[in-house]
């Protein structure tokens, strides 16, 4: 849809004169632009391929927020928030409000929609662009609203991305590198330059959202959250990578709610994102069937290797990057609640389900937690890399990202922990922690992973309700809950005490693990004794 800048009061921000400008363009539409522009080709199945250069992930150490007095004495500063000042926010954000206002002869694509699938709760976000593809991506990521043009709309964060644009004075203003992406939460403005990746739109919304929720009693979560089959008993699962977050919650028997980002109201659960946002390096058709499915025509890949004659993609080559991605609505999952024509809301958790590859096989196949244990676990974020799957991995290393997102953290993490200690509380939502990595020994022994039909079949259990009928032991260093006999799941396999052979090395990999768990938590602490007594203990 072709529109002026008076439509959208563009001249609040010194782009009024614009007149190239293209709104809330169709999927359709943008891919014949991807490929007159030059930005990708279209898939055998349909699906827009592009190639965002050199920077194929997040860039971390390029993301500031800008330090001004709405907002600054609630930030929570340090590397995932660096400080940046008004004076480099404003001379960067008039270097890019030049470079759109000089390339008005190339086409400047607007994005109008949401974050948030509850009206009730939705942050309305604004996206600026100069590239097809990164319009096409946040059709797919965000709520789009061309079907709400009829009202006003007047966005509560605007995003504008001049990835072409870069700061050659990078070093002289005490900044990382040429690239930025900056949030001025005072504005309501982000700003994107030197990078290519979609990412860092959904991200910064994200970020955006981590600060503004909390301040209005929502958590915001990085988390999956599916429902059963009546929409009566939702469950979510957080969960870092690696940890089958994905994999688990889709369910063939409980619809989808989202795969990545939600928040919890007084009313119960919604997902922030119109759209999913996945990884595709060595995908499956049989052992990731719905991923795999959801790649056809509306979907956009990202730095996937195609042969340029047939156009036929090999899924397995991570020369490009190990981070290839595919971004599509979320309704091309069949068993979505989108894909069923609702909206992607449910009530308030039934169980909650914290997702972690031990590497160590100390932690036990499932854990019941108490409320202060589940703040402990959930500041923690805990799971564990193994040897293989990152350059320079050659043995089991701890992993900890607070609230199981600690980049897209804007608050102090005890924030959130607060938060969803309160509603578990408030709702009694049970919170679970399953191991899906080792157990009865280490990822150094050649042995399996815990079996994915025995995880399976536990988690089933713990949605159906089965599990809180089993008697309960504390476990040894952890003193977390651990069922003494559930279903037909041998009862040597619960108690990691029990399932190691060698006795003394498990208590060796129990006091390791224990004491990373230890000095991790020390940068966390602020003080709370009843969090930090719901700890690991030596014994």
């Amino acid at each position: 849809m072709k529109i002026g800048p008076e439509d959208l009061n563009l001249d609040n921000i010194g782009l009024g004169n614009l007149t190239n400008l293209h709104l809330n363009c169709s999927n359709e539409d943008l891919v014949k632009d991807i490929v007159l522009n030059g930005e990708g080709v279209v898939g055998l199945n349909g699906a827009a391929m592009v190639d965002t250069g050199k920077f194929t992930g997040r860039s971390p150490k390029d993301r500031y927020i800008v330090d001004e007095t709405t907002s600054n004495e609630e930030i929570w500063w340090g590397e995932v928030n660096k400080k940046i000042s008004e004076n480099i926010f404003d001379s960067l954000f008039e270097k890019i409000i030049s470079y759109f206002n000089s390339n008005d002869f190339t086409k400047t694509y607007i994005f109008e929609g949401s974050a948030g699938a509850d009206p009730n709760y939705e942050l309305k976000v604004r996206v600026i662009a100069k590239k097809a593809w990164q319009a096409h991506f946040v059709n797919n990521m965000f709520i789009n609203k061309k079907d709400d043009l009829k009202n006003i709309f007047i966005p509560d964060f605007t995003i504008i991305n001049a990835s072409d644009v870069v700061n050659e004075n990078y070093q002289q203003l005490g900044m990382d590198s040429e690239n930025f992406i900056i949030i001025h939460l005072g504005r309501g403005i982000g700003i994107i330059g030197g990078t290519e990746y979609g990412g860092e739109m959904k991200k910064g919304i994200f970020s955006v959202l981590n600060y503004l929720l909390p301040k209005n009693n929502i958590l915001s979560m990085h988390c999956s959250a599916n429902v059963d089959k009546d929409f009566r008993s939702p469950a979510i699962f957080f969960g870092l990578s690696g940890t089958g977050k994905t994999t688990l919650s889709t369910d063939p028997e409980r619809p989808l709610i989202g795969d990545d980002e939600h928040g919890w109201s007084d009313d119960g659960i919604f997902n922030f994102e119109g759209g999913c946002y996945a990884k595709v390096i060595n995908l499956s058709p049989v052992e990731e069937p719905d991923i795999y499915n959801a790649i056809k025509k509306g979907a956009l890949l990202e730095n996937v290797v195609y042969d340029n004659n047939t156009l036929e993609i090999d899924y397995s080559d991570s020369s490009k990057t190990e981070n290839t991605r595919v971004s599509y609505p979320i309704g091309h999952i069949d068993n979505s609640l989108s894909n069923m024509g609702n909206l992607s809301i449910a009530g308030h958790p039934k169980k909650i389900i914290f997702l972690t590859c031990d590497a160590y096989g100390v932690l036990p196949p499932v854990a019941k937690l108490n409320p202060d244990q589940a703040m402990y676990h959930f500041i923690s974020g805990y799971t564990a890399k193994i040897a293989g799957t990152e350059r320079g991995i050659t043995e089991p290393t701890a992993t900890f990202s607070p609230c199981f997102g600690g980049p897209f953290l804007t608050l102090h993490p005890l924030k959130y922990a607060e938060l969803l200690k309160k509603k578990i509380e408030k709702y009694k939502v049970p919170v679970y922690l399953v191991n899906t990595g080792w157990v009865g020994c280490s990822a150094n022994s050649g042995e399996p992973r815990f079996s994915l039909p025995l995880t399976r079949k536990i988690l089933n259990l713990i949605l159906n309700d089965h599990i809180d009928d089993c008697k309960f032991e504390n476990d040894n260093y952890f003193g977390f809950q651990i069922p003494l006999a559930v279903d037909d799941i041998d009862p040597n396999l619960l108690n990691p005490l029990k399932a190691w052979s060698d006795v003394e090395e498990y208590h060796r990999a129990a006091k390791e693990l224990i004491q990373k768990f230890i000095d991790n938590y020390k940068i966390y602490d602020l003080g709370d004794q009843k969090i930090l007594d719901a700890g690991p203990k030596y014994q």
